[in-house]
């Protein structure tokens, strides 16, 4: 929903900001919250962008992507003037590396939910994305040796019968709702390690940056050999302005959400993340008409039910947190 309570989502790939502190209670500001939903909303509506360009592979969409987000970022560096943010970040070496693993997984993020929206499995993706969450706590058990609360492990508990119930009635693993899920949430705790020393915009920057080359070599070898999208009968205007516009297409919603988390409480950001997924299983299912089966709907429900446990004890921890100035 990708990048808070967890990274947003595909991804959107909410980079960490550095922030003041949030309200301690309240909505915050109404600019703010606007902000918020604003990018949710827009990362709910990417199946449909995503769509449109279905004449491109989708590795050569996430390339396009990673070039013209560096593009798009660039020229808002320019603009906002911030290119010492950006020098301190290329040369520091533990910051590049850090944004270049974070890259990396990002960019295996976009490439599974473009396949995923093209390939008819847009549902696959949703789940990936309700659970994420879910993972996220858990890889910060693990590698953080933060304690799960008595809730959370209820709700990661019911979200691993949810899947259980879908590799028994597929007979394989969802794998495209998985691979969603670890990605972003490795994505989130390597993105821990940078916290607030590089702001949103040098972020995606920078880890666009790191893959551009990777994207620039694939193009190579594509249309040397004639394969490309916009060659022979898929090349047409229509496509190539959809595919440079997943720069800003990109950046957009990202930038967005790093000025929106500033203004608002965390309970609005954890709630609102929510948004995406929904949006995105109502398109499969009313929209794209994708085939949903018996065993996927109950897991389906199985997971709701564990975003609810999960979302619930959020709110308690919220309500009974100690106020500012109160003992």
């Amino acid at each position: 929903m990708t990048d808070s309570a967890s990274p947003a989502p595909e991804s959107h790939t909410a980079v960490a900001t550095p922030a003041p502190a949030r309200t301690a209670a309240g909505t915050g500001d109404t600019s703010g919250v606007a902000m918020v939903l604003g990018c949710y909303l827009l990362w709910g509506l990417f199946p449909l962008y995503f769509r449109l360009l279905q004449d491109a592979g989708s590795v050569e969409i996430i390339g396009h992507r990673l070039v013209w987000t560096l593009a798009t970022c660039l020229g808002l560096t320019a603009l906002r003037r911030s290119w010492p943010a950006l020098r301190t970040a290329v040369a520091t070496p533990r910051i590049l590396g850090t944004l270049a693993a974070s890259g990396l997984l990002v960019s295996v993020n976009w490439l599974v939910y473009v396949y995923a929206v093209n390939s008819g499995r847009t549902a696959d993706a949703a789940l990936g994305y309700f659970i994420n969450p879910l993972v996220t706590v858990v890889l910060a058990a693990i590698f953080l040796g933060e304690r799960l609360r008595r809730a959370q492990g209820v709700a990661v508990g019911i979200a691993v019968v949810a899947i259980t119930v879908l590799v028994v009635a597929q007979g394989s693993l969802p794998w495209i709702s998985l691979s969603l899920a670890l990605s972003f949430g490795l994505y989130g705790l390597v993105k821990k390690r940078v916290g607030g020393r590089v702001d949103a915009l040098t972020g995606l920057t920078v880890e666009s940056g790191c893959m551009t080359p990777v994207a620039l070599a694939y193009f190579a070898w594509l249309y040397a050999g004639g394969h490309g999208a916009l060659q022979g009968t898929t090349a047409s205007a229509g496509l190539a302005a959809g595919l440079v516009l997943a720069g800003p297409v990109t950046a957009a919603p990202l930038l967005l959400f790093a000025a929106g988390t500033r203004r608002v409480p965390l309970s609005i950001v954890g709630l609102s993340q929510y948004i995406t997924p929904v949006m995105q299983f109502l398109l499969a299912w009313a929209v794209f008409h994708e085939e949903i089966s018996p065993a996927r709907w109950v897991s389906t429900a199985l997971v709701w039910v564990a975003v609810v446990v999960f979302v619930t004890d959020l709110l308690w921890q919220l309500a009974h947190r100690p106020r500012p100035g109160k003992h």
